[in-house]
C-alpha cells in the first residue's frame, strides 16, 4: 500500500471518529503544539542568553585589549621620545667617538639620569635599557636587570627588522616583560647611522592585573599570544599549552573548549594594533550549570504539566459533547418534516453555556423558520401580482405605438409630410423607448434616437433649434449604454433652448482621449449657476419633468463599466453648458463580457 494510501485511511478512520474522541485528540495536538511553541521559545531565551554571555564577555575583553593597547602604545611614543631625543644622540655620539673610559663613564652617568628625566621611572616601565655600538648597557628604572647575551642578541635582532620603527619583543624565560624595541640612528646630520638599540621593559603582569581587574571577579582568565603563538602574558599557569590555533576555527569569536579535563567559554579577538590575539577563558561550571538545570526543570514542568491537561481535558470534554450529541437528535427530527416538533432528546437541563445557548438559538431558528416560510409563501403571491400586472401594462405603450402608426399612414395618404415624419420619429424613439433586452446598444442606434427625436424638436422649435453633429464613422459600433445621449440632447432643449431667446446650437460630439471614448453634447444656451451645478454633481438636486434624469446616466454608466467613467458636467453663466460622457475604450465583445460580469 502506497504512503497516501495509508494516509487516506488513517483520515478516513479519523474522520468517522466520534466527537469525543475527536475532541481529545484536537486537545492533545493543541497542547501539544503550545508546548512545542513554549519549548522553542525557551530554547530561543537560552540562546539569547548564550548570545549574551557572549556579547557581555566579548565586550569585556574588547575594553581591556583596547586600555592595553593604549599602555602600549604609549610605550611606543616613549620609545620613538627616547630615539629621537638630541641628548641621547649626543650621549651616544660621544660614546662611540671617545676612548677615555672616565669620559664613558661620565656621559654614561648622563645617559642614564636623561634616560630617567625621560620616562624610565613612568607606570609600568620597569627600566630602559639602551646600549651602544658596543653593546655596552646603560639602563634607568625601577627594576634593573643584565640581559643574557641571548636575549641582547634577540632584541638587536627585533630592533633590526624595523629598521627604526618599533617592534615587540616576548617574554623569555628570565625576563618576563615584554620589550619595545628600537633602533637609534642618527638623525641630526640625516646620516642614520646606527648609534645603539634601546628597550623599554614593560611590566605586563602588573598592567593586565590593573586593566583587567574587572575579569578577575568573574573568575576569568586572560591570555596574550604574539603573532608567532608565544604566550605574551597568562594569569594562569595551568593553562599552559593552549595556542590560537588550535580553536581559531570557525572564526565566530566565541566558542566552548576542553583544556586538561575541564571545559571553558573561549572568547578570543585579533588586537587592532598588534599582531597580537587576545583570549578570555571562563570556566564553564560557572556559566552555564545553572542555565542547564533550569532547562532540565522547565523541560520536566512541561512534561508533567502536558499530561495533566490531558486528564483534564478528557474530563471536561463530555460536557461539550454530551449537548452537541443531543442537538443532533433534534436536528434527525426535523429532517423528517416534522417542523413543529423538535426539542427532544435531552436528559438533562440545559446550562447557561454556549452548549445550552445553541440549543435554545436552534429552537428560536425553528420558530423563525417556520414564520419566514409563511412570510415567502405570501410574497410568492405577491410577485406573481407583479408580473401579471407588469405585463398588462405592457399593453397600453403598444398600443400607443399602433396608433402612431396609423397616424403616419393617414397623414402621408392626405400629403402632410410633416405630421408624417412626426409620428414616425416618436414611433421610432418609444419603440426604443419599450425594447428593454439589451443594456448596450450600438452607437449608431442611439445616434438614429437621437436624430428621430431632434426631427421631432425641429418642427416644434423651427429656426430657433440649430443641432450638429461630429461622429467619425470608427466609432459607430462602439457599444454604449441605451438612452444615455438622447436625454443630455432632451436637457440642452429644456434648459437651453427654452430658456434663451434666439437660435440654440446644440452639437453632438465624439472623440479619443487615451483609453476613454468621450461623447459631449454643448449647447450654447444660459449655462447652469454654480449651486445648482454642485447640486447635481453630488446628486441633491429634483430633476425638472419626468424624463431620464443625469443622475440616472452618470449611475448607469459607473454600474456598468467602474467608479472612473461616468458623467461631467462644464457649464458657467453666459457661456453654455457642456456635458461629456466617459467610457472606456473597448471593442464590442470586451463590453458585453464587461455587462455579463456584472
Amino acid at each position: 500500500m502506497s504512503v497516501i494510501g495509508m494516509l487516506n485511511k488513517v483520515r478516513l478512520k479519523f474522520l468517522n471518529l466520534r466527537l469525543k474522541y475527536k475532541m481529545v485528540i484536537l486537545t492533545s495536538l493543541v497542547l501539544l503544539a503550545f508546548s512545542i511553541g513554549g519549548l522553542s521559545i525557551l530554547q530561543y531565551a537560552f540562546n539569547l542568553y548564550n548570545k549574551e554571555i557572549y556579547r557581555q564577555s566579548a565586550q569585556a575583553l574588547q575594553v581591556s585589549t583596547n586600555s592595553v593597547e593604549a599602555e602600549l602604545k604609549k610605550m611606543e611614543r616613549l620609545s620613538y621620545q627616547i630615539t629621537t631625543d638630541t641628548y641621547v644622540q649626543s650621549y651616544l655620539l660621544e660614546l662611540m667617538n671617545t676612548d677615555s673610559n672616565y669620559d664613558k663613564y661620565m656621559i654614561g652617568n648622563e645617559l642614564r639620569k636623561r634616560l630617567l628625566h625621560i620616562g624610565a621611572l613612568n607606570k609600568y616601565v620597569q627600566s630602559i635599557q639602551v646600549y651602544d655600538i658596543y653593546d655596552k648597557e646603560y639602563a634607568s628604572g625601577n627594576l634593573i636587570i643584565n640581559l643574557s647575551e641571548e636575549r641582547l642578541a634577540t632584541m638587536k635582532e627585533t630592533a633590526r627588522e624595523e629598521e627604526g620603527g618599533v617592534n615587540w619583543l616576548s617574554p623569555s624565560e628570565n625576563d618576563e616583560t615584554v620589550m619595545a624595541v628600537r633602533d637609534i640612528r642618527e638623525y641630526m646630520d640625516f646620516s642614520f647611522e646606527r648609534l645603539g638599540t634601546v628597550g623599554i621593559r614593560v611590566d605586563i603582569h602588573e598592567m593586565m592585573h590593573e586593566l583587567t581587574n574587572n575579569l578577575e571577579e568573574q573568575e576569568t582568565n586572560f591570555l596574550i599570544f604574539d603573532q608567532n603563538e608565544r604566550q605574551v602574558f597568562s594569569d594562569e599557569n595551568k593553562l599552559d599549552g593552549i595556542k590560537p590555533s588550535d580553536f581559531l576555527v570557525n572564526q565566530q569569536g566565541y566558542q566552548i573548549i576542553k583544556h586538561n579535563g575541564e571545559r571553558y567559554f573561549l572568547t578570543y579577538t585579533e588586537a587592532n594594533h598588534l599582531d597580537w590575539t587576545y583570549m578570555i577563558l571562563t570556566p564553564y561550571s560557572n556559566l552555564f550549570t545553572v542555565i542547564s538545570q533550569a532547562r532540565t526543570a522547565v523541560f520536566l514542568t512541561y512534561f508533567a504539566l502536558f499530561l495533566l491537561m490531558i486528564f483534564l481535558g478528557s474530563k471536561f470534554t463530555g460536557t461539550i459533547v454530551n449537548p452537541i450529541e443531543s442537538l443532533n437528535k433534534k436536528m434527525k427530527k426535523v429532517q423528517t418534516g416534522d417542523l413543529d416538533y423538535y426539542d427532544v432528546g435531552m436528559e438533562t437541563e440545559l446550562t447557561k453555556d454556549e452548549a445550552g445557548q445553541m440549543h435554545e438559538n436552534f429552537k428560536k431558528m425553528m420558530n423563525q423558520i417556520n414564520y419566514l416560510i409563511g412570510e415567502n409563501y405570501k410574497k410568492q403571491l405577491l410577485i406573481k401580482e407583479s408580473e401579471f400586472k407588469t405585463l398588462q401594462a405592457q399593453v397600453n405603450p403598444h398600443f400607443l405605438y399602433n396608433t402612431l402608426e396609423s397616424i403616419n399612414w393617414s397623414a402621408k395618404i392626405v400629403g402632410e409630410k410633416k405630421i408624417s415624419q412626426m409620428a414616425e420619429s416618436l414611433g421610432y424613439v418609444l419603440r426604443a423607448s419599450i425594447n428593454m433586452k439589451d443594456a448596450l446598444i450600438p452607437l449608431e442606434e442611439e445616434q438614429t434616437v437621437v436624430d428621430h427625436y431632434i426631427t421631432i424638436q425641429s418642427y416644434r422649435f423651427d429656426e430657433r433649434l440649430q443641432f450638429t453633429k461630429e461622429i467619425p464613422k470608427q466609432f459607430l459600433d462602439i457599444q454604449v449604454p441605451k438612452f444615455i445621449i438622447q436625454p443630455l440632447v432632451e436637457n440642452a432643449i429644456r434648459y437651453g433652448l427654452q430658456e434663451m431667446i434666439g437660435v440654440c446650437k446644440i452639437h453632438l460630439s465624439i472623440k479619443e482621449e487615451e483609453d476613454k471614448i468621450v461623447i459631449q453634447v454643448e449647447d450654447n444656451g444660459p449655462g447652469i449657476n454654480k449651486s445648482y451645478l454642485d447640486q447635481i454633481e453630488s446628486g441633491d438636486y429634483q430633476p425638472k419633468g419626468t424624463g431620464i434624469g443625469l443622475r440616472n446616466i452618470n449611475e448607469r454608466v459607473k454600474i456598468l463599466f467602474g467608479e472612473e467613467y461616468g458623467l461631467n458636467i462644464d457649464s458657467e453663466i453666459g457661456n453654455g453648458t457642456t456635458v461629456s460622457i466617459i467610457l472606456p475604450k473597448e471593442d464590442k465583445e470586451a463590453y458585453v463580457q464587461s455587462v455579463v460580469s456584472r
